[in-house]
This record gives structure tokens, sequence and C-alpha cells, in this order.
């Protein structure tokens, strides 16, 4: 009840404060249906269907030397709630609340939880599908002339005040810094990502040997048109040391092709490789495997999410060849095919084939009105003895996926004043 009465003050402090600014108050209701029938793993002969809904109230605020925004939501299931609720429990958090600060012309401080978003969002992606998406506790130093952009942001996390101890239990990240730069020319655009990302390592017997271990990842992201193709590609590379102490050494490599055959129809062709341990460990010492990190992985190896969505890590790695076909009928409808073949990057089982499975996805969407839009999807994944073995699941079952979703995001209340008095147009 506190949080609501919170917002209501801050959206009437705004409301009177917008004759000097601008302001705008928008909102999302997701409702999404799902039949889990092998999403994520194997299907274990037990299925899945329930509602999931995220509700989100965006306020932003400006002015010349400032950019405030607040986002609240509440995420839950359908039902995890009773009807006679006695107490504001389950879903509601803070999804984004941050101030952009011109500092100077061309220099920017934001800090604040916020979603960090780059590039194609491979690496660091504020991972919309999921309800709750994801958000940092961060600062983030920009300076951006109109020749190119540099970035510097740094998090650290702690559970909460305290008088003595820095020892993290949350499950997050310790701290990390990192550095982007960006450039664009004509045909073709590039970035350079560097991070220095510790996670917290507790021993459950000697407290003395708590201690925070750094890996670190470099990588380049390009994009190009070439004769009417657009090409896509990254490469990264991780090295230092992972949080069992192994020393890291693994990479990831992309390439993608997006060509517009028509005005309506667009298809790609592409290919990925992030490396792996043989037969799904690390060994003496050594740790092969790419981990994507803050990456949306759920836009890039599938929608059925059996890779780097909360699973997979430190495993046998993976090369995905892909290709998708986008169809637009017209403004308000389209439908989407993907296609994955996956393999393992590194061994999977003595003379076991590397062939990790076949995925299909298939998406339709329809926009009703301005407001709102209509999506609809199903996957159905062909599992292999590969496949099998990583996911310890030799059922031999049928794997699909199908989810049904509806998306409300009216803009409720905007005012804005002339352009020609107000400067501040992030």
């Amino acid at each position: 009840m506190n949080s609501v009465k919170t917002i209501l003050f801050l959206i009437i402090f705004l409301t009177v404060a917008r004759a000097n600014s601008q302001f705008s108050v928008d909102a999302q209701l997701r409702p999404r249906f799902e039949y889990r029938h092998g999403y994520k793993t194997l299907f274990p002969d037990n299925t899945a269907a329930f509602i999931s809904q995220r509700t989100r109230l965006n306020l932003t605020y400006k002015t010349e030397n400032l950019h405030f925004y607040l986002s609240p939501q509440d995420v839950r299931v359908w039902g995890d709630v009773p009807q006679l609720n006695v107490a504001d429990e389950n879903g509601f958090s803070l999804h984004q609340a941050w101030a952009d600060i011109k500092l100077a012309s061309e220099l920017f401080l934001k800090i604040g939880r916020q979603e960090i978003i780059y590039d194609d969002q491979r690496f660091f992606g504020n991972v919309d599908w999921a309800q709750q998406g994801r958000s940092h506790d961060a600062a983030i130093l920009k300076f951006e002339p109109s020749l190119f952009k540099v970035h510097f942001g740094a998090a650290y996390n702690q559970d909460g005040e305290a008088l003595t101890g820095n020892v993290l239990t949350t499950n997050t990240y310790k701290s990390f810094q990192y550095v982007w730069l960006h450039k664009n020319w004509e045909k073709l655009a590039a970035s350079f990502l560097f991070l220095n990302n510790g996670l917290q390592y507790i021993d459950e017997t000697d407290a003395a040997k708590n201690d925070t271990r750094f890996s670190q990842t470099a990588g380049v992201h390009f994009s190009a048109s070439i004769k009417g193709v657009n090409f896509i590609s990254n490469f990264y590379y991780q090295f230092g040391n992972d949080l069992a102490d192994n020393d890291l050494s693994a990479y990831l490599l992309s390439v993608e092709a997006i060509y517009a055959a028509t005005e309506k129809l667009n298809l790609s062709l592409g290919g990925e490789m992030q490396s792996g341990n043989d037969y799904g460990a690390p060994a003496n010492g050594k740790n092969e495997a790419f981990n994507p990190l803050y990456g949306t992985n759920h836009k890039f190896n599938g929608y059925m999410d059996y890779f780097y969505v909360g699973n997979h890590i430190d495993n046998v790695g993976l090369v995905d060849f892909y290709g998708t076909a986008n169809y637009s009928f017209n403004t308000k409808s389209k439908i989407y095919l993907g296609l994955h073949q996956f393999f393992s990057a590194a061994e999977v089982a003595s003379n076991a084939s590397q062939n990790l499975g076949f995925e299909i996805d298939f998406v339709t969407s329809y926009k009703l009105r301005e407001y709102v839009g209509f999506q609809a999807g199903y996957s159905h994944f062909f599992a292999t003895k590969g496949t099998e073995i990583i996911k310890n699941n030799f059922d031999g079952n049928t794997n699909n996926w199908a989810w049904v979703m509806a998306t409300i995001d009216p803009v409720l209340f905007i005012w804005q004043k002339p352009e020609t008095e107000n400067n501040y147009n992030r």
C-alpha cells in the first residue's frame, strides 16, 4: 500500500510540475497463456498450462537538463493470489527508476535501476519476453558527441545496509564495470565492449575464503549494408576466472545476413558458435564454455529456450545454423517462421553425435488497433540422442510449446512544451 501511495504522490507532483517540463504516462497490460509440453527441456511426462501477466505503469518527466523515468510493475500468474487477498504480496516490484542528468554539453550521467541494452542485445539486453524483464542497479557515464558514443558503466551490489561484512547472498552479480564504444558510418556501424564481471564466491566452511571472482569479456559488434543485404556479426572472448576459480577461455562468434526479398518479405540466414567443455563440465582447472551473461538469449537460439535461458551454462557449448522468414500481410498482421539446427561445440559423450536437435518456431501477430495487439506462437523441438544426453531425459516424448498473448499499451497522458522551449530530447 505504501508503494501505491508513493506512486500516486509522484503522479500528482509531476503533473503540477509539468508547466516547465515534458510529462507523459503510459501503461502496459500483457497477459499470456502458455501450454508447455517440452519447453526448456525434454518433456518429462507432465504438462504445464498457466496464464502469466505483466502490468506496468511508465512515467516520464523531462526538462532541459534532466530525464526522470519510473516504471513500477506487477508480475503474477493468475491464481497465485486468492480472491480475498489480505496483503499486497507476490509480484509487485520496481522495474526501473532512474535519472539521466545532463552534466555538460554531450556528457550525461544515468543512475538508478535501469535496463541496459546495447547493439542487438547479444550481451546486454532487457529480456522483454520474460514478464519480469531484466534491469540493473547501475550508474552509466555517457559521452555522446555527434561522431561517436562512449559509455562507462558500473554496479556494486549488497544484500542491504550493514555495519560489517560485504558478502552478497542475493542471486546476482557482486559488481561489474564496463566500457562501450560505438561509431556509425554511412553503411557500417561498429561497437566495442569490455566488461569486468565479478561474482560472489561463498565458502560454506571457511568465511575467510569468501571472495569476489572476476571474469572479463571483450567483444565487437558490426552491422553493415552491402548491395541491399544487411549483415550483423558479433565476436566476444571471455577470460579471467569463473565462480569455481577455473581459468576461463571461451568465445562466441556469429554472422547473419538479412535480405528484403520483397516489400513484405524479409529473409535471413545465420550461424552462431558458442564454445563449450567436452562432456559438459570444466576439466583440469579450465573452463572453455562461453556465458552470454546479460543478453536477451530468448531472441537468438530458438524460442523454446533449450540453450542459455537459465540453463546450459558451463556445458558443451552450441553451434546454431538458422534461417528465418518474416512476412507482413499489411500494417496490422504478419507471420514469422524460424528454423534452427543445433550442434554441440564440444564432445557430448564418447562416440555420441554432436547433433543437438532441430527446432521450428512459428509466430503470428495481429494489431487490432493502435494500443491493442495479439500474438500467438507454436514451437516444435525434434530431439536427438545428443539432446537426451545433455538434458538427461531418455523418454522419447514429443516436445512442443504453444502460447497466446495480448498486449494493451495505451498512452494515458502526455503534455509537451513547444520544441523551441525545451532542448532535452533524449
